[in-house]
């Protein structure tokens, strides 16, 4: 299956998701990243495994850019990694079922940015991640797989962030093992 990884950061959640395909963990290959930060790390990432990739600034037009590249490439799937853009239309229903993304909470609690200091702020005993299927709103689409981190008295929000970031590249792995085991059957 050919995959895209979309994202705007260091691009942690795009390695795993490497690494996982070319252990064969996942019964695809990553074919392109995208980012729309022009400096972002994950593109740095993605070239230095000689991924191609883009760069889509921002703007009303960007699901529509995104959508056209991916259909180019033949991309089958599509894992957000820290993209910090809301999908939109035509992109939606050009993947239907196809967009996945990984979200720092247990979901619904705490959609959004910075979820992990939500967390905090509020006072919760745990915490976690969420992979779920995109849809048309923010963080509200079908949730595929989750996984509780407990917050420590002494966490701070980057001891908290680093202990969710180790579940997410987990879970993601799991997730697109899923879903590509799914659309195969």
């Amino acid at each position: 299956m050919r995959i895209a990884v979309l994202g705007s950061g260091a691009g942690s959640n795009f390695l795993a998701l490497w690494k996982a395909c070319h252990a064969g963990k996942i019964a695809g290959e990553i074919s392109l990243v995208g980012a729309d930060q022009q400096n972002a790390g994950i593109l740095e990432q993605a070239e230095a495994r000689n991924i191609p990739t883009f760069f889509a600034k921002k703007g009303k037009d960007f699901s529509e850019r995104v959508a056209q590249r991916l259909l180019e490439e033949n991309i089958e799937l599509v894992c957000l990694a820290g993209l910090m853009q809301i999908v939109k239309a035509p992109l939606l229903g050009a993947f239907p079922n196809r967009i996945l993304n990984i979200h720092p909470s247990l979901l619904p609690k705490f959609p959004g940015k910075e979820a992990w200091k939500q967390a905090l702020e509020a006072r919760e005993d745990e915490t976690g991640c969420t992979v779920h299927y995109v849809d048309a709103g923010m963080d509200t689409g079908e949730i595929i797989l989750q996984e509780r981190v407990p917050i420590k008295t002494d966490d701070t929000p980057e001891s908290l962030h680093a202990r969710i970031q180790e579940a997410e590249h987990r879970v993601y792995v799991e997730s697109v093992r899923t879903v590509i085991s799914s659309l195969t059957d």
